[in-house]
């Protein structure tokens, strides 16, 4: 039966998709009903709590197909890509650097590209993950415990997730400072040539998706 699914901190559309027995999450974003949260989105992986999501009946498909050939039906992925750049303190991508990523109990192994880059393939329902790497020698753990929680950057708690993953702001998420979040807008405006004003309007906001990759 059709219904309207409230988002909560932390979900995201693959993982509602997933919940509501969908393995295709466009089949939910691109419905007729969805268009306007679609449009002030934008990604079905970064959505706010309270937005509303319609969720259609499934619907029964039916492929015809002839009787004397192979045919191959490939069923959509049951994973999220996970996308991590890593720096140093220098803002230097951290090239060639060996790393292992704990997803809840299983390790990969994994090797940074030219710009710092790692991608790993895991379940729609992870949240939690643990990053172990090197950098000149001495290891570094860099807990991510919150995957699929990261907020639309046209929200408040949104820039400051992204300042801070970018190393500008070292202040609290939940309880912002908002001395010290201002002065990480306006370091990072500077950085940016754009208008230092130490708000994070549109153009500010415009950029540091950019940056941040999402």
């Amino acid at each position: 039966m059709a219904t309207t699914h409230i988002v909560k901190q932390g979900e995201h559309l693959s993982r509602i998709a997933q919940q509501y027995g969908f393995a295709d999450y466009r089949i939910i974003w691109d419905h007729p009903k969805n268009a306007e949260l679609k449009q002030k989105r934008q990604n079905p992986n970064v959505l706010f709590p309270g937005d509303r999501i319609y969720i259609p009946d499934k619907q029964e498909k039916q492929e015809s197909r002839s009787t004397t050939q192979v045919h191959t039906f490939q069923k959509p992925s049951q994973t999220v890509l996970l996308r991590l750049v890593l720096k140093n303190l220098d803002d230097q991508p951290l090239a060639n650097t060996e790393c292992k990523l704990d997803v809840e109990g299983k390790a990969f192994q994994l090797t940074t590209d030219g710009s710092g880059k790692i991608e790993q393939e895991v379940p729609k329902t992870a949240e939690k993950a643990k990053l172990t790497f090197k950098d000149n020698r001495v290891p570094l753990d860099i807990e991510i415990v919150k995957i699929g929680h990261l907020d639309p950057v046209e929200e408040a708690s949104g820039q400051r997730a992204r300042l801070a993953n970018l190393g500008y702001y070292l202040g609290s998420l939940d309880k912002p400072d908002e001395a010290q979040l201002r002065s990480a807008i306006e370091e990072f405006q500077c950085d940016y040539n754009l208008k230092v004003d130490g708000i994070c309007g549109p153009q500010t906001q415009a950029k540091l998706k950019e940056v941040h990759g999402c």
